[in-house]
Order: structure tokens, then C-alpha cells, then sequence
């Protein structure tokens, strides 16, 4: 599914100096390869404040401490994601709402929001699934009128930019009260190991989160704030400067992935493409909105199982992401949730499929991969 040792090869000079320099001075935490990364992380991003952390769960629940959410407070997410987004919330001893999403785009539905905003709604966590935004604008519209947070899981999309109906752009990440991402090393900006950060315009609220992370201290042995251990080593950070200056030129190589798969599969009975919110399929050439942290396919016939163990015996990586609804996953179980409300999540996942998708794919590969796709769904 991802090609590390390939991407590693290009940088690896810069990487094994950097990190024999971190051996040598020993600056493993908080050193100067973190701040630095810190710096040109918010230079890439236009935003005020990053706030490095040691993990993506790590910087979504940090976020919620940073804005003193409350034990029985409401937190609407989508119900088709990964599990980190909803965990953070139970882990707080918020309350989860679970909605629908987009059956084209996966993100989560405006107007399934409408439904489940209440009197104890707090905030809204969007996450930009796969690589794009969520409708942003609709959704900051609707947290100013009923004065919710806006919290981004930008787990899955850094670098991908939001359009304004204005024609303004803004980094995902960084349109919410606070953003929160993860350098895991399959994203697409990812480390050689754990690692996270939150962003923010606020600086009253950046100020919080650096208490955060360090057990609450602005002064050594002084805990000013209800804090945890979370920050992000100088050896990931060191992997992070060097690939930070090729993040966008990353993202312009799955997106050419990308439209090479969509024109293989193009007229393809069964198999529909990844849908973005502008409409381009996130492949034309100034596209900047969808950066495929996952190509994913849906397979509408019901034999996307089939194609799941048919492409493993030709042994092509796939996943599916993700087989369960947070809302039947035993831990997140409700009684209020009724699998009506759900009918997209439902069916998505029945019919997703992601195909490899990285910076190292060539095009010997993607049509070997799209050959046996293609094969199996004309039998």
C-alpha cells in the first residue's frame, strides 16, 4: 500500500546527518530540530500556531482539553472513520454523536449535523477523509449560528486546500477554532514513527495547548493546567524537515496516480471513482483539493469481497477502510443510534476498496494493479 524504503532512498543523506547530529548532542526532546520544524510547518500552513505532539490521537484529544470541554458535552463526528476521532471523545467522558456522511465525497453530511445539534452540543469534529476537505464553509456557517467549535481531523489531508465560495483558499487543518493532524509513516507527510500536531489561529487557545502537551507547565515544576506527556522526538521531527519541502510535490504524484487509475476505470461497469467537492475528480492540473491519502473505489455489484481476496492471490495490497460503522463497534454502541440514520455509512462498508497509493507508484505498476481489477469485475 506504501513504498517507505522507496521515498526514504531520495532523502536518506539528509535524514542519516540529521540524525547522527541528534546522536551526537543528544537534544532528543524539545530540541532544535523540533522547534525548527515547528516554524516552517507554520510557514507551509499560513497559520499562527503548530503544536507539535507525539501522535494524531494524541493532538485531537488535545484539542478538546485545549478548549475545557466538559464531561456530558456533545461532539458530532462521522460515523465513517477511524476509531481515534470518537475514541478521544469517550476517553474525555464526552458524548459522541455519530452521524451520516457523503455517499460521494465520504465526508460527513451538513445536513445529518442539522439533525443532531442540540442544546448540549459543544463542537463538530469534520474529518477530512481520504485526502479532501468537508464541506468547511457550510459547516463554519452552522457552528456560528449555534456557537459550536469547529475541530478538524486533519489526519488524512495535509496539504490539501479548501475553496472558498469567495475564491479564498485556506490549508485543511487550519479553518476550524483548531486542527489536528498525524504524521503515521503511511500519510502523506508521515515520520518513521509516531508523531502528531495541533494548529491554530488562536493564540490564547495555542497558549493552552502548550501547557497541554508538557504536563500542564509553562515554568518547569509549575502545573497551571490539567496537562498529559505527549511531544514529538527530534528524530521524527528531523524525518519531518526533510520531507516537509517535498510535501507538494508528494501530493502532485498521487494525484497523477490518481488520474491514471480514474482513466483506466473510467467506463467500467460497477466501479465508481473518487468524487471530490469541486467536481474535478481531484486530478485536473491546478487541482490543490484532494491529496489521496487513499484511492478508494466503490464496488457497487457486492462483490467487493471477492475483488478484496481475488486481488491478495495476485498479491496487490488493498484495504478496506473501513468494514464497521463506529456506531455497531461494541465500545460506541448506543441505544439511540438506529441503523436508519445511517444508511450511507451502511452501504459504504460494503462497497469500499482503496488500491496502493503513494509517491513511488510508477506506471508498469498502477496498470498491473488496474489490469487485475479491470479482469476480475468483466468476468
Amino acid at each position: 500500500m506504501v513504498d517507505l524504503n522507496g521515498q526514504y532512498d531520495a532523502i536518506k543523506e539528509q535524514i542519516n546527518s540529521s540524525f547522527e547530529t541528534i546522536l551526537k548532542t543528544s537534544a532528543f526532546i524539545n530540541g532544535p530540530e523540533v522547534h525548527s520544524f515547528e516554524k516552517e510547518l507554520e510557514d507551509y500552513l499560513g497559520v499562527n500556531h503548530v503544536i507539535p505532539c507525539a501522535n494524531g490521537t494524541d493532538a485531537l484529544q488535545i484539542a478538546m482539553m485545549g478548549l475545557n470541554l466538559q464531561p456530558g458535552d456533545e461532539v458530532i463526528t462521522a460515523d465513517f472513520t477511524f476509531a481515534a476521532t470518537v475514541e478521544v471523545i469517550a476517553l474525555l467522558q464526552l458524548t459522541p454523536v455519530l452521524v451520516d456522511v457523503n455517499p460521494d465525497t465520504f465526508n460527513i453530511d451538513i445536513n445529518a449535523i442539522k439533525k443532531a445539534i442540540t442544546p448540549k452540543t459543544k463542537a463538530i469534529v469534520p474529518v477530512h477523509l481520504f485526502g479532501q476537505c468537508a464541506d468547511m464553509e457550510a459547516i463554519l456557517a452552522l457552528a456560528e449560528k449555534h456557537n459550536l467549535y469547529v475541530i478538524e481531523d486533519n489526519a488524512q489531508a495535509i496539504g490539501a486546500n479548501y475553496t472558498f465560495s469567495n475564491g479564498k483558499k485556506q490549508q485543511a487543518g487550519t479553518i476550524g477554532n483548531v486542527g489536528a493532524t498525524s504524521f503515521f509513516p503511511s500519510k502523506n507527510l508521515g515520520a518513521y514513527g509516531d508523531g502528531g500536531a495541533i494548529f491554530t489561529n488562536e493564540h490564547a487557545l495555542a497558549y493552552t495547548l502548550k501547557g497541554v502537551v508538557n504536563h500542564g507547565m509553562y515554568e518547569r515544576y509549575h502545573h497551571d493546567v490539567v496537562g498529559v506527556n505527549s511531544r514529538l522526538d527530534s528524530l521524527q521531527a528531523a524525518v519531518l524537515r526533510a520531507k516537509l519541502p517535498l510535501l507538494n510535490d508528494y501530493n502532485a504524484k498521487r494525484r497523477d496516480a490518481a488520474r491514471k487509475y480514474n482513466k483506466a476505470f473510467k467506463d467500467i461497469p460497477h466501479i465508481k471513482t473518487p468524487v471530490t467537492i469541486n467536481g474535478c475528480a481531484g486530478i485536473c492540473d491546478t487541482c490543490d483539493c484532494h491529496v489521496f491519502h487513499q484511492y478508494t473505489l466503490k464496488i457497487t455489484n457486492g462483490k467487493r469481497d471477492d475483488l478484496v481476496k481475488f486481488l491478495g492471490e495476485k498479491e496487490i495490497p488493498c484495504g478496506v477502510y473501513y468494514p464497521i460503522p463506529l456506531h455497531k463497534q461494541i465500545a460506541y454502541k448506543n441505544d439511540w443510534y438506529e441503523d436508519i440514520d445511517f444508511p450511507v455509512t451502511n452501504q459504504l462498508v460494503k462497497e469500499v476498496i482503496s488500491l496502493p497509493m503513494h509517491t513511488e507508484l510508477d506506471g508498469e505498476q498502477i496498470d498491473y494493479i488496474t489490469d487485475a481489477v479491470i479482469g476480475f469485475m468483466k468476468e
